[in-house]
């Protein structure tokens, strides 16, 4: 796995460069166009054509747009559609391929078991190191451990998934208001009264 990952490691800080994600979306969208309109690549431009004509229109019923903005709406709208497609596919394969490697160090096959673990074995320690070095000398080690990373019960000692996501949510439609409050009130733009009519026009339908 390390040598693998060595190997990779060239390609991943390319692929990670703002400037190529930017070009391969743009490679993306130019390809999809191209397609035959009854392909399935021509089916998914014009279902991509289709929702970037949709988030255009439900905008220009908040602002006003005229043709230079429309062209840039289009434009951003299909670039990060297709940016947003291409992360949720890399997550997949990321997800695929971590399966299929617990399955290979629980099945082990081709003997990687071994290796595997004293990979993670290692990651796990260089981790660990850090909080190991807040531990108080008059707090044992386990009891230090079963406090903040490893609870008897196996638990994990963050909370579940949804909570994490709705505080999130939260943190940034409250951070999102504020930002908006201190453009009207210092700012000619009135952030504020747009966002209320958005979400006045999405409760509406």
């Amino acid at each position: 796995m390390a040598l693998i990952k060595l190997l990779v490691a060239p390609i991943r800080r390319v692929v990670n460069f703002p400037l190529f994600q930017l070009a391969a979306a743009i490679a993306v969208i130019l390809f999809l166009q191209a397609a035959d309109s009854s392909s399935v690549f021509g089916r998914l431009f014009s279902a991509l054509d289709y929702l970037v004509d949709l988030s255009v229109s439900l905008y220009a019923a908040t602002f006003q747009v005229r043709s230079f903005t429309k062209s840039w709406l289009t434009t951003g709208f299909m670039i990060a559609y297709v940016y947003i497609a291409g992360l949720l596919i890399v997550f997949l394969g990321k997800a695929a391929f971590m399966a299929s490697v617990e399955f290979a160090a629980r099945s082990n096959i081709l003997g990687l078991r071994n290796a595997i673990a004293r990979e993670r074995g290692i990651e796990a320690y260089r981790a660990w190191l850090p909080l190991e070095s807040l531990r108080p000398a008059n707090i044992p080690q386990e009891k230090w451990e079963e406090r903040y990373a490893w609870p008897a019960d196996g638990s994990p000692p963050y909370p579940p998934l949804a909570h994490r996501v709705m505080r999130a949510v939260v943190m940034y439609f409250a951070v999102l208001l504020i930002i908006a409050a201190l453009l009207e009130a210092f700012t000619p733009f009135a952030a504020l009264t747009w966002l209320g009519q958005m979400a006045k026009m999405l409760v509406a339908g």
